[in-house]
This record gives structure tokens, sequence and C-alpha cells, in this order.
């Protein structure tokens, strides 16, 4: 929590999700306008009373107990980011996501998002084909390989599931994870067409 000469107010807590982070911190930038209109709000709060985490913050503390666990990793992951150098971060989630999408495409499948211009970077959202059960795919290769891709939401839950492929990954990780994606499609009796792993390696490799 900090508070600048801007008058903006910075917080960490709440749950979103860190580039090479598990859950479990969040960045807030709360400005005068903000702060005057949360003292009159009417609304129940906890997380975002920016009054108590003010007065908390005169001796440097929090208004409950800290996840210093989560403080630590930030500084590491700020740390490798810094190493890495942004620029190639960025061109890593670049790379990722153009071999998972290249996978999904050799599969036969379909990412939800059908504007190439709009796909994005972090994560790749794959259709299911009609009448089959994404989230029984997704049971099959968290039990059996221990693989646990995410799960189609609001419209698409049970009809998509997502492969992130942000933060801390690799062409490794990301490789044995589209062959395990692969074993659970065959293990489901998904219809699919053999490939998207070497697809992936190709688009690497390129």
């Amino acid at each position: 929590y900090r508070h600048d000469e801007s008058g903006v107010e910075v917080s960490i807590g709440g749950s979103q999700k860190g580039l090479m982070l598990p859950p479990g911190l969040s960045f807030n930038a709360v400005s005068a306008k903000t702060r005057r209109a949360a003292e009159t709000a009417r609304l129940p709060k906890f997380c975002f009373d920016w009054g108590w985490m003010r007065e908390n913050n005169v001796d440097g503390y929090f208004p409950y107990t800290p996840a210093i666990n989560m403080l630590f990793g930030l500084n590491e992951a700020l740390a490798m980011l810094q190493e890495e150098g942004r620029d190639n971060v960025f061109r890593r989630h670049r790379r990722l996501g153009a071999a998972t999408r290249a996978a999904v495409a050799a599969w036969g499948l379909e990412p939800i998002c059908q504007e190439p211009a709009e796909y994005s970077n972090p994560v790749t959202a794959v259709l299911f084909p009609e009448g089959h059960d994404a989230d029984a795919f997704r049971a099959t290769v968290r039990d059996d390989l221990g693989l646990t891709p995410g799960g189609g939401l609001a419209r698409f839950a049970g009809k998509a599931f997502r492969i992130g492929h942000m933060g801390y990954c690799s062409e490794l990780m990301l490789l044995g994870a589209l062959q395990g994606t692969e074993i659970g499609l065959q293990r489901t009796d998904t219809p699919y067409l053999p490939g998207g792993a070497a697809a992936a390696q190709r688009t690497l490799s390129a």
C-alpha cells in the first residue's frame, strides 16, 4: 500500500492473478475523487474501504494480516521479468500463443476467438465438439495426467476449455501440456485429428 505525491494510492490485495505468481494479489490505483466517493457510498465494503486502509497505513501496516509470502513471490516475479526483459516476455507470449493455436487447428478444433487480430497471447480458449462434454474431458486429464486446463466460462461452461501460456511457461512446458491435452482428447473419445503438439513444435521451430 503506497500513497505518493500525486495523491494516487496503490493497494495490494484482492484476487487478481499475477504474471508469474499464484492468485492472491491485485493492484488498485485510487484517486482522491474515488476516495471521496467511497466515503459517501452506502454499499457495504471491506477490501475496498480506503479509509480503513489509510488509517492503518500511517504506521506502515495493513488493516488485516498481509500475505507476506505473496509479497516475497511478487518481488521474485518482478526480478524474473526484469531479468528476461519486458519485450522478450511479450515476444515469448506471442510465440507460445501462436504455437497453441497451431495445435488447436491441427486437432481440427477452433478457438472461441474468431478474429485473428484479437487473439489472446496469455490464453487460448478452445470450443469443444458439439455433443461432447468439455468438463468431462478436463476431469479426465486432471485425474489421469495431473493436467488442469481451465474451464469454459458463462455460456461456454461445459462447451470449451482454456490453455494458459502466460507467465512462467516455457516451450517444453507448453509442449507437454499440449501432448497431455491430445492424450485426453483420445481417452474421452473426442473427435479430433492427431498431431497438435507436433504442429506446435513446428511453429516454435519456425
